[in-house]
Formats: structure tokens, C-alpha cells, sequence
């Protein structure tokens, strides 16, 4: 790896000046000021002086520090932007994130912000914030969420959770959009504070995940134990062709999931050339009906096709399982039609699953 330039290592002391204390919960005093960090699937044991894969978790004198205080973008953007089509349809959300990230995809459409410290030719700019002001953003924008996107959000866990406990007593949901590389204890962490979570499901070899820095089985362990701890969880699978766009690797994945949820929505979307994959081409709309199709034999009841608005018909609405009817429709990121009656089929009383309104807890 090449040596970094003088303003990566600018971002790098200004990034340090900005951090905190990680979180008890995830991290392990491994002996001799060795931490060991639990938060996402690396399990980095960090050494005295270095940073884990991440790049911005990292041991000052035997204290594992982590990112605080500053934002690498932050915006209000539609919920089916992240994207989740079962949560408060037709909202916006108070998007934030950092820098940062524990894989280096080659496909990667955040690049900018997750690689900067990775890439000598990206450096992101950080804004400096504190939690309350993201908060007070999102009530003036009537975002009913506040999601943790951009970069990977396991590696700067415990900011979000910061903005998370302050956006509680005003209602406000908080959401992850993440690659799924957890470990049992993150999810344990974030539990109390997130209730929507998005993960990537990227491929479906072992091979392709070594490529990207991560490990297929961590991911699917991930999905299962974010299922059954209670998030509310949807699957995106960005198909690639060439990559993972086989009729036999999408069939693998889809009976994963149905074996896990047939309630899981999964999303299938296009692929545009980005950052360092310039070669394969942009994913036609045929591939993504194709995968459409094998999601729903394999059981899964919400299958959804992105990224080619008005290319795909009716597979970018919500249809109801028991009777078929159109529920929500849209085009893009846009809301076009919504006739669901308390989470439910109007027709048929059929229950949608989702997370239609406030969660109990809260409401």
C-alpha cells in the first residue's frame, strides 16, 4: 500500500482530535494495551499506536478510541432511498454519516466517504456537530427516522447511538444501513436504539466476500441474529453482471432468506459502473426481473427491483400476498399510492409486515 499523502494524514490528526471512548460494550482488554474491538467482524486486536481495518477506531496509550462530534454528509432523504419499502412509506429521513469503513469494495457508489482514508486520491471533508443538532434537523424536517448511512455505520456505533438515545423521547426511529459485518455484541448494543436495518448481501461465495474485505458467513449469521433480536430487516443485493448476477447464485441467496423470514423484503438492484469497477455494464432491467423471479419461488413474498425507476413495473410496489392487489405503489424513490389500512390488506385483511407506524414501545 502505497504511503499516504500529506492530506490523508492531515484528515487523519484532525479525525483523532475528534473522537471518544469506545463503548464497554465493544471492546476487550486483550493484556499488555492490546484492545481488542468488537464492532464489527474483524474482532481487530489493536496495538498500542495503530488503527484496526477501519482506519478510524484506534489505541492511543491502551484506550480504543472511536469517531465523534462530525458528520461526512447529512441529509434528509426518502426512506426508500436506503432503502426500506416496509417503514414509514412516503417519509424522509435525517441521513448522517461519517468516514470510514471495514470493507474496500471495488463497486463501491459511497466511495467517496468510505474509502477516504483507505484512497490517497479521496479525502472527504468532515462537518463538526454535536448529536442535538442533528436531532433538532430532523424534527424541523419531519423526519420520523434518523439512519446512520454513507459509510459503514458498525465502525462509528457508538455516535450513532449517541443521536439515537437523544432522538428517542421525541419518537424519532433510528435505522442502519450497513454491510451486515457484525458481531453478536454490536447487534446486543444497538438493539435498544435501532429498530430498522438495512444489510447488504453482496454475493453468495465465499470468494467474492474476500474480495471486499469481508466474510459471507459473518453476513448471513448477521441477518438471522438481526432477525431474530427484532429489527425490522431488509436485504439489498446489488447485482453486478459478471459478479453475481448467475441464476444459481440468486437462488442461493433467496432460499437463505426465506429460510430466515419469508417476510424479509428483498431488494435487487442495478449496478452502474463506480469508482474502481469500470468494466462490467450497468445492470439491465431483464436481470433484475429475472432475480425478481427466482425471490419469489424461492418464497420470499416482497421482492422489490431498484435503481430503474418505471423500467420494472409493478415490481417496485408493494403487492399484497393473500389477495395480490396493488398496496403501495411508486416509481423511484416517490410514493405514488399507499392503501394500506392499519398494516393491513384493505381487501382482504391480510397483515403486511413492516414497521407501519411508532413501535409499541413508543407509541
Amino acid at each position: 500500500m502505497p504511503a499516504p499523502t500529506p492530506e490523508v494524514v492531515s484528515l487523519r490528526k484532525l479525525l483523532a482530535e475528534h473522537t471518544g471512548p469506545a463503548a464497554e460494550e465493544l471492546v476487550r482488554d486483550d493484556g499488555d494495551d492490546v484492545q481488542q474491538c468488537l464492532a464489527c467482524g474483524h474482532r481487530c486486536r489493536v496495538l498500542p499506536g495503530r488503527p484496526g481495518v477501519c482506519r478510524v477506531r484506534f489505541n492511543e496509550g491502551g484506550e480504543l478510541r472511536v469517531p465523534r462530534g462530525y458528520v461526512a454528509g447529512l441529509a434528509a432523504d426518502p426512506i426508500e432511498k436506503k432503502p426500506f419499502f416496509h417503514a414509514f412509506p412516503g417519509c424522509d429521513a435525517l441521513s448522517f454519516g461519517m468516514l470510514g469503513c471495514d470493507y474496500h469494495c471495488s463497486f463501491c457508489q459511497n466511495w467517496i466517504t468510505s474509502q477516504t482514508l483507505r484512497d490517497n486520491e479521496v479525502v472527504a471533508k468532515p462537518s463538526f456537530v454535536e448529536p442535538e443538532e442533528i436531532v433538532r434537523l430532523a424534527l424541523s424536517n419531519d423526519c420520523p427516522v434518523l439512519t446512520s448511512t454513507y459509510n459503514e455505520p458498525l465502525i462509528t456505533s457508538e455516535w450513532a447511538v449517541e443521536i439515537f438515545k437523544l432522538g428517542r423521547p421525541h419518537g424519532l426511529v433510528g435505522a442502519y444501513v450497513s454491510n451486515g459485518n457484525a458481531t453478536p455484541e454490536v447487534l446486543e448494543y444497538l438493539r435498544p436504539y435501532v429498530d430498522l436495518y438495512k444489510i447488504d448481501l453482496k454475493a453468495f461465495t465465499a470468494e467474492a466476500y474476500r474480495k471486499l474485505g469481508g466474510n459471507l458467513d459473518t453476513v448471513c449469521d448477521t441477518i438471522r441474529r438481526a432477525h431474530e433480536l427484532g429489527f425490522w430487516v431488509e436485504v439489498v443485493t446489488l447485482i453486478v453482471p459478471t459478479m453475481n448476477d448467475g441464476d444459481d447464485e440468486l437462488r442461493r441467496m433467496a432460499e437463505f432468506l426465506a429460510r430466515v423470514s419469508v417476510d424479509i423484503p428483498w431488494h435487487v438492484t442495478a449496478f452502474h459502473p463506480d469508482y474502481k469497477m469500470q468494466g462490467p455494464p450497468r445492470t439491465p432491467a431483464s436481470t433484475l426481473l429475472r432475480a425478481g423471479e427466482i425471490g419469489r419461488a424461492a418464497g420470499l413474498r416482497y421482492v422489490y427491483a431498484g435503481n430503474l425507476p418505471g423500467q420494472v413495473g409493478a415490481w417496485e410496489d408493494t403487492c399484497c400476498p393473500g389477495c395480490g392487489v396493488e398496496l403501495i405503489v411508486r416509481q423511484g424513490f416517490t410514493v405514488r399510492g399507499n392503501r394500506l389500512n392499519d398494516g393491513a390488506c384493505p381487501d382482504c385483511g391480510a397483515k403486511i409486515a413492516g414497521v407501519w407506524g411508532l413501535p409499541s414501545s413508543r407509541a
